[in-house]
């Protein structure tokens, strides 16, 4: 206990980041009541598994993406010239309809992909936890990006293509397209939807575990453990 106690006292004194960062990186591998390396490794996966279960999961319900402002999937430029040239000839709610149906997709692959990223949190292990702790607002989510991002889009891609079907987006844009490029004047376009989509359902995934992130940084009322208390003290 007086070696806890000794140890919080010198972390609460030590307020400049090289200070700081030289009593993180004098931290143990961590056993019993002293903080260690592990123990922020721990606290990090804690915190990208409560941005997966508190704001991912909001992807899921209906207008998740279409109704956020922050993850809302807008045309690609190739669809942009599509879009205002059927409404110009009156067929606005077809091209409304077309944007929706490309964020359904991306709500209902999240709903079925989930577990996807909720594994790769479990299988990471934070060599560099230390300077994940001591970076910016997002750095674990940062950190989870670049290591996942390729695996998770290949386990993503076929997901998302059978969301297209079940929601109908396949046979909506196979309708718009064909629509726009039987115009006159028109050149022909054949966008791969389903990997815009993927990528843009991936970003929206992580802008959402990043926003949790944050919470958990700068509120102390968002650190729901002990674990997450103790280990996001370090970087206050």
């Amino acid at each position: 206990m007086i070696k806890r106690i000794f140890a919080l006292l010198i972390i609460f004194n030590l307020t400049a980041c090289a200070e700081l960062q030289q009593v993180v990186d004098s931290l143990p591998e961590g056993t019993g009541d002293v903080l260690g390396n592990a123990d922020i490794a721990a606290g990090l996966r804690q915190a990208l598994d409560l941005g997966i279960d508190k704001q991912v999961t909001k992807l899921t319900a209906e207008d998740g993406f279409f109704r956020n402002e922050l993850v809302k999937i807008a045309l690609p430029d190739e669809l942009k010239k599509v879009d205002e040239t059927l409404r110009k000839i009156g067929l606005s709610s077809l091209a409304d309809e077309g944007l929706k149906v490309l964020n359904r997709a991306a709500e209902d692959a999240v709903s079925e992909a989930t577990p996807i990223f909720v594994n790769a949190v479990k299988g990471i292990t934070f060599d560099d936890a230390k300077n994940i702790l001591l970076g910016d607002d997002t750095a674990a989510t940062s950190y989870l990006t670049s290591k996942t991002q390729t695996a998770l889009y290949d386990k993503f891609k076929p997901v998302i293509n059978n969301s297209f079907s079940k929601v109908g987006a396949d046979q909506i844009w196979s309708n718009l397209i064909t629509k726009y490029n039987n115009l006159p004047l028109t050149n022909n376009v054949n966008p791969d939807l389903t990997d815009y989509v993927t990528g843009e359902a991936l970003k929206g995934v992580y802008t959402m575990i990043a926003v949790e992130e944050k919470e958990i940084r700068n509120q102390v009322s968002s650190r729901t453990t002990d674990l997450l208390r103790k280990v996001f003290a370090l970087q206050d």
